[in-house]
């Protein structure tokens, strides 16, 4: 039977690092058509909510021959990517009930660093998923989002909760650890998230109850069949 199933994606184009200057960022594109593509031949219905109702940039490093495996890799995805013709409409986040959806899926890329972080919308709605039993799954800097899902009494509403994210690694290995503000992995840590850190770049995904969640774009396809074992 077909399941309802809501993408919540970054509506950044930047990423503001510790100098001020904007990096150009958004979504990362495996991330967003791996879990597409695989929830699609499931027969699920999809829909994407960015704040605001804004349509979400893809980060065009994510197109690079260099990161999907060469040339024919990068058109691979430049065509699966035109093919995700819910970005082109997505609902205003503010305007989304759980209610209304049988699981949530937040990709990564850069972008939720800006504005999901410390969206309050975004937030309540993760929190009230983890809550619901509902398959919720966040992949790579998309746990980003964690840190806004904040409770009443100041803690995090995933405080204890094993997760897999972008790991300090990473972010050193990508030449950006020196440049941002803050580091994904740390600021979970902070906040009492038990990050799990796989090796840099390979395949790391965390199952925690309802909450699915994996470290980098590696992660995104073994992520999504986690993912559909919830929902079948």
């Amino acid at each position: 039977m077909a399941k309802k199933i809501l993408f919540v994606m970054t509506g950044a184009d930047h990423w503001t690092l510790n100098d001020g200057t904007k990096h150009p960022t958004g979504f990362w594109a495996e991330e967003a058509v791996a879990p597409y593509e695989a929830f699609r031949a499931a027969g699920h219905e999809i829909t994407v909510a960015t704040p605001g109702g804004v349509v979400p940039t893809v980060d065009k490093g994510s197109l690079a021959p260099e990161v999907n495996g060469g040339d024919e890799g990068a058109r691979r995805m430049a065509d699966a990517l035109a093919s995700l013709t819910e970005l082109a409409s997505p609902v205003r986040l503010e305007d989304v009930s759980l209610d209304d959806w049988d699981a949530v899926f937040y990709p990564g890329g850069h972008g939720p660093m800006e504005d999901l972080a410390v969206n309050a919308d975004s937030g309540a709605l993760l929190a009230e998923a983890l809550r619901s039993g509902k398959p919720l799954g966040v992949v790579c800097h998309a746990p980003a989002a964690l840190l806004a899902a904040v409770d009443e009494d100041g803690s995090n509403a995933f405080e204890g909760r094993r997760v897999a994210a972008f790991s300090n690694a990473e972010e050193t290995q990508a030449g950006l650890a020196d440049k941002a503000k803050w580091l994904l992995e740390s600021r979970l840590v902070q906040a009492g998230v038990d990050v799990q850190v796989g090796e840099p770049w390979a395949p790391k995904v965390v199952v925690d109850g309802n909450l699915v969640t994996g470290q980098n774009p590696a992660s995104s396809a073994p992520l999504a069949q986690e993912l559909l074992k919830k929902l079948a």
